[in-house]
């Protein structure tokens, strides 16, 4: 199963690379990162922590970084410069002292023994673990989920807020309904916690289904929730009175990676998406989109794919668009995200023409 999992690539090194100890200079150090050669960290964990730090100081001179733009490029060079920072694995623990006890280590390189995971990927990896042990606290759910190695999952809640006001309020049918972009689960699980019969969910991300798996394993659910790994609809074919789709908020940059594919969309998601909703929509069903403008109060675009789908095609009509505003940006964020004050996520019903 783990051979089919999204998780980071084990490094393997054949070359003598540069070892790095609180004893190195720091100067030569980082010369050496921008000059694109990794180097290992051999003594302490918090060395590589201290190194991270040192690599933002040096970005922070270098580097403009309030407009979203621009915070987006000093994130792709933080991302380059700290991907070059690696920790050595050896059975499934990392090699340096007092370093986190991480269980995806065993869980995704179970056969494994010698290789090496950046220091970034290592931090996800550790967090990651945390989260899926003890559990997040949902507003909206009456458990904890425990999302699995990357998986998304919400850290505001304003948009699950609105789809459950939403589901309290709904008076159709609820023999089925469909999750299109599972992720953590949320919104099936709020489509349980609202007494639909059987929801039929999908996810492109192999880690979403074996998450959703192991979650309901040997539960009630497992007999009410259906899954399938594939694009948009995977292989269900049936229709259903309720579609939902959560789908990225953002329009997709070059180089992204396909542990972002629930942030940025590309330019065919959505035309292929309501394609294959409206085959697959009841007459007298709905079709919920939960979606954002944060693409355009930061300025990255001025389409908006739900409009487009509504003014371009004649599939669906709009019922309604609730909308909610989303909280600021605390003061203590330590980016300028001063279009947070005109976000607002949007619940967007539509139906058949």
């Amino acid at each position: 199963m783990s051979t089919n999992l999204n998780k980071p690539k084990a490094i393997r090194i054949d070359e003598k690379l540069l070892l790095y100890s609180n004893e190195s200079d720091l100067a030569t150090t980082i010369e050496y990162l921008l000059g694109g050669k990794p180097l290992i960290i051999k003594g302490f964990y918090s060395e590589g922590l201290f190194l991270l730090k040192e690599i933002h100081k040096y970005l922070k001179l270098k580097r403009p970084n309030k407009t979203f733009k621009e915070q987006q490029s000093y994130r792709a060079e933080y991302f380059k410069l700290s991907n070059l920072i690696l920790l050595e694995v050896v059975n499934q623990k990392l090699l340096v002292k007092k370093a986190p006890s991480i269980g995806w280590l065993k869980k995704l390189y179970p056969e494994n023994n010698h290789f090496y995971l950046s220091f970034p990927q290592i931090q996800g990896m550790n967090s990651s673990w945390q989260w899926y042990e003890k559990g997040i606290k949902m507003p909206v759910l009456r458990n904890k989920i425990h999302p699995y190695y990357g998986i998304y999952f919400p850290t505001r809640f304003e948009h699950l807020i609105l789809f459950d006001n939403w589901l309290k309020r709904y008076s159709g049918a609820k023999k089925s309904a469909m999750d299109i972009g599972v992720g953590s689960g949320v919104l099936t699980l709020q489509l349980m916690k609202y007494n639909f019969q059987k929801v039929y969910a999908t996810d492109v991300n192999p880690n979403a289904i074996i998450g959703m798996k192991e979650f309901i394993a040997e539960t009630k659910l497992s007999r009410k929730i259906e899954l399938d790994c594939g694009h948009l609809f995977g292989k269900f074919e049936n229709k259903s009175e309720l579609i939902v789709f959560n789908p990225p908020w953002l329009p997709k940059k070059q180089d992204s990676n396909p542990m972002d594919q629930a942030i940025y969309y590309d330019q065919n998601l959505f035309t292929d998406f309501f394609s294959e909703a409206k085959k697959r929509l009841l007459p007298e069903g709905s079709l919920v989109v939960i979606f954002s403008n944060l693409a355009q109060v930061s300025n990255l675009t001025s389409k908006h794919p739900i409009e487009q789908e509504l003014s371009e095609f004649n599939r669906f009509k709009l019922e309604k668009c609730y909308k909610k505003s989303v909280k600021e940006a605390s003061n203590k964020t330590k980016r300028d995200q001063y279009w947070r004050g005109s976000e607002e996520v949007q619940l967007w019903v539509l139906k058949n023409k």
